[in-house]
C-alpha cells in the first residue's frame, strides 16, 4: 500500500489523525518510534533547523523539498508537509506539488498568504485575493498525479479580516478542489466549534503550545469535525530546551557527567537509530574468499 493511500485510511478511521511535528529525518523517525500514525513537515521547524532563522519566508521550495525528502525516505508512515503559499502563482504549485509528490510527501498544505509568508501564529500577515487562492487549489488539483495525495488549503484571513472572510474562503478552497481546510489561528473556543460545521469540509487543526488557538484533546477535535490534528513544535521545543539545559549545565561544570541527565546514551541512540540492522545489511554483502 502506498503511504497517501495510508493516509487516506487513516483519514477515514473514525479517530481523528494526529501528526506531531519534525524538522529533520531524525526528529520525524522518532515521531514514527513513538507509535504516531502521522508525521507533519513543520515549515517553522525546518526554517529553523536549516537556516537557524525564523519562519518569515525566509526558506525556499528547494529547500523545503529537500527536507521533505530526507524525512519521507527515513519513515514508514504518512507525510504531512508544509508547502508554504505555493512558493508563486498557480504555476509555480504546479511545480510544488511535483516536487513534493516525488519526494514521497501524502499531504501537501499551502496557503492564502502573499510572499513574503509568515508563520500562522505571528503577526504582520497580508492575504492574497480569494480568487488568486481559489486557482492555486485548482492547480494543485491538475498537478496530483497520484489520486490519493491529499490537498490541504489553510487560509490565514482570520488574524487579517475576520472570522466571516476565513469561512467565505474556506468554503471556495472546499469547492475548489481541496480535500482538507485549515482555517489557521482560530481564536477561541466559539470559532473552533464552528469553524468546521459552517466549512462543512473535514479540517485540519493547529495545536500550538501558547499559540492563537485553545489547545484540546483529540478525542473532542474529532468530535467537532477536524480529522488532521498538528502539533508542530513539540520535537523542536522539547529538543531545544533540553539542549539549553544540557549545554548550560556543561557550561557552568565543565564536567560531560554533570549534563548527561539530560541526554540519552551512547548504546541507547544507537539502537535506536539502527546501527545494528546497517552493519548486519553490510555483513550480507561481504564476500568470504
Amino acid at each position: 500500500m502506498n503511504k497517501a493511500k495510508k493516509l487516506r485510511e487513516l483519514l477515514a478511521s473514525g479517530k481523528i489523525v494526529m501528526a506531531p511535528g519534525a524538522y529533520d529525518a531524525w526528529s520525524a523517525r522518532m515521531v514514527e518510534q513513538a507509535g504516531f500514525g502521522a508525521v507533519y513537515m513543520t515549515g517553522y521547524g525546518v526554517s529553523a533547523s536549516v537556516l537557524g532563522r525564523p519562519d518569515i519566508g525566509l526558506i525556499s521550495e528547494n529547500e523545503m523539498v529537500t527536507a521533505a525528502r530526507n524525512i519521507c525516505n527515513a519513515t514508514n508512515i504518512p507525510v504531512i508537509a508544509d508547502a508554504d503559499n505555493g512558493y508563486g502563482s498557480a504555476l509555480n504549485v504546479v511545480r510544488t506539488f511535483s516536487d513534493y509528490e516525488k519526494a514521497g510527501v501524502c499531504g501537501i498544505q499551502i496557503e492564502d498568504q502573499v510572499m513574503p509568508k509568515r508563520c500562522g501564529h505571528m503577526e504582520g500577515k497580508q492575504l492574497i485575493p480569494k480568487e488568486e487562492m481559489v486557482a492555486k487549489v485548482r492547480a494543485a488539483v491538475y498537478a496530483r498525479q497520484n489520486p490519493d495525495t491529499v490537498i490541504i488549503a489553510r487560509t490565514d484571513a482570520i488574524a487579517v479580516n475576520g472570522f466571516e472572510d476565513a469561512i467565505d474562503r474556506a468554503v471556495a478552497y472546499k469547492n475548489a478542489g481541496a480535500d482538507v481546510i485549515f482555517v489557521e489561528a482560530l481564536q477561541n473556543r466559539e470559532q473552533v466549534e464552528k469553524a468546521a460545521a459552517l466549512v462543512g469540509a473535514p479540517l485540519m487543526a493547529n495545536m500550538v503550545e501558547h499559540g492563537k488557538t485553545p489547545l484540546d484533546t483529540a478525542d473532542k477535535l474529532y468530535e467537532m469535525g477536524f480529522r488532521i490534528a498538528i502539533y508542530p513544535v513539540v520535537t523542536l521545543y522539547s529538543a531545544t530546551k533540553n539542549m539549553q539545559q544540557a549545554l548550560a549545565v556543561l557550561k557552568e561544570k565543565e564536567d560531560l557527567t554533570a549534563s548527561m541527565p539530560y541526554e540519552t546514551d551512547f548504546p541507547t541512540f544507537n539502537q535506536m537509530i539502527g546501527v545494528k540492522e546497517w552493519r548486519d545489511l553490510e555483513k550480507t554483502f561481504v564476500c568470504e574468499l
